[in-house]
């Protein structure tokens, strides 16, 4: 079972580098702040599953706490783009 952990950890990886690109060349600030926020789900997954994979709670912590400020930090982007602040 460690093994299947240890492979979606890889394809998470490999999935945040495709969303890099989209951060570097996304046509528009929205663009960019949806492949940013995108990136981090996909980095809390991954500390999710290498936490099952290393059996460290300690590490769910970690993925909650990324979570939870990815969420907020596309909120105050979203803020500053509705008021065009940027």
């Amino acid at each position: 079972m460690k093994d299947v952990y240890l492979a979606v950890v890889i394809a998470e990886v490999a999935v945040m580098a495709l969303l890099l690109v989209r951060v570097a060349a996304g046509p528009t600030i929205c663009d960019r702040i949806v492949a940013l926020n995108a990136m981090s789900t996909q980095a809390a997954i991954a500390v999710l599953f290498f936490a099952a994979y290393a059996d460290r709670t300690i590490y769910c912590d970690v993925a909650l706490w990324l979570s939870s400020f990815s969420y907020l930090g596309a909120i105050v982007w979203s803020r500053y783009l509705e008021r065009e602040l940027l």
